[in-house]
């Protein structure tokens, strides 16, 4: 079976692609890396790839807000490109800067699954955390339904998070409701009960997202975007506490890049 190519696309600020790129290739993915600015010199070159990937970090400073620049550059010059993507089957990730940058784009939050035009309104947004500060902790998410290609068969997760804008928001109670009907809200914060149903409280839920949603996919479940970071757990030794033995055989953020490299096998 041939290896299914994986673009990480980075941005100046960017700090996480050689975490990803890796976690990609321990799955069995090939995985390059690649500066925005290259990808907007040749955009069909993204059609080479099976799977994008847009990691955590700080993309062009933050500087108007978190992933707000690289959401721009997507929706201004790359929206058709990733249309095509998308419709072809392909698969999207986002994780935490990602993320951001995705929901803000509106890949994550229009029913077309691609950029946003003007005089479109965002389903939701990441907006500051409660606390009004950096969030550096490990936490526990569990998955909701079967509907994203990158959770399927996964229960829980232990993972870390590190972000200042996290906090899910949708647009209204009704907003809300049609993403929860609709199987979108596909990775919540949990406590020790480990039920993606019931009210967590801080810092269980780090940021204060609404229904404690960790993450969110399209309606094709193939574009997800998280705010934990699984390329941070792939190996049982990068749990904090794995010298008292409470790690497993692999990280728990393994199983999320082997879901997405096994849907082109």
């Amino acid at each position: 079976m041939a290896r299914p190519r994986v673009l990480i696309l980075r941005a100046p600020g960017t700090n996480c692609d050689e975490e990803t790129a890796y976690a990609f290739e321990v799955a069995g993915a090939e995985s390059r890396r690649m500066h925005v600015l290259e990808l907007l010199r040749s955009p069909a070159s993204l059609h080479e790839y099976q799977i994008l990937c847009i990691p955590g970090g700080f993309s062009f400073g933050d500087d108007i807000g978190a992933g707000k620049v690289f959401a721009g550059r997507l929706q201004q010059h790359l929206g058709e490109e990733l249309a095509r993507f998308r419709d072809a089957d392909k698969l999207t990730l986002g994780i935490c800067n990602g993320f951001q940058t995705l929901i803000k784009s509106g890949m994550l939050t229009t029913d077309k699954g691609s950029p946003l035009v003007e005089d479109e309104t965002p389903d939701a947004t990441l907006f500051w955390n409660d606390s009004g500060r950096y969030e550096d902790r490990w936490v526990n998410v569990a998955s909701c339904g079967d509907r994203c290609v990158f959770l399927r068969g996964i229960e829980r997760m232990y993972l870390p998070i590190a972000h200042a804008e996290g906090k899910f928001v949708a647009r209204d109670e009704r907003t809300l409701e049609e993403l929860e009907s609709s199987g979108r809200l596909a990775l919540r914060y949990v406590d020790e009960r480990c039920d993606p149903k019931s009210d967590v409280c801080y810092p269980c839920n780090p940021n204060g997202s609404q229904s404690n949603v960790a993450g969110l996919c399209d309606e094709s479940g193939r574009i997800f975007g998280l705010m934990p970071h699984p390329e941070r757990h792939l190996d049982p030794t990068n749990h904090p506490r794995w010298t008292r033995g409470e790690a497993g055989e692999t990280g728990d953020g393994l199983a999320l890049f082997v879901n997405a490299v096994r849907y082109f096998g």
